[in-house]
């Protein structure tokens, strides 16, 4: 995969956690238990990324890149697909990745929000 550092940028954002969801073959990243990007693939098994961006931005990217999408399964207003063997540039996708975990963060409850911003993340405990 071309951009390499994906992982590990998305899995840097603070509280961001991923899973694997098995029936859409696709690593979803998630803040406050809420998708903010996701890895996968088109119906000919091309590597995606699907991210959140404000609708304009998002209409924008796709006007000046052919590698970003309306996004793919998902609400194309507000949801854009990279191609990861495209010519995006790094910073754009980082761009269009910080886009997406503060517009999902700032979805979330107040409570939420400040417990991920502060880092006190309550666990619950089994006891």
């Amino acid at each position: 995969m071309k951009y390499g550092w994906i992982d590990e940028y998305c899995l840097s954002k603070k509280a961001a956690e991923k899973d694997f969801k098995v029936e859409w073959d696709a690593t979803r990243y998630l803040i406050g238990g809420k998708m903010f990007a996701m890895l996968g693939g088109d119906k000919e098994k091309n590597a995606i990324i699907t991210l959140k961006c404000e609708p304009s931005f998002g209409q924008y990217l796709r006007e000046q890149y052919a590698h970003i999408t309306a996004g793919y399964y998902m609400n194309k207003e507000h949801w854009n697909s990279a191609y990861l063997d495209g010519d995006v540039p790094d910073a754009v996708l980082q761009q269009m990745i910080d886009m997406s975990y503060e517009l999902v963060l700032g979805s979330l409850s107040k409570k939420k929000q400040k417990e991920i911003i502060e880092g006190n993340i309550l666990v619950e405990s089994k006891g």
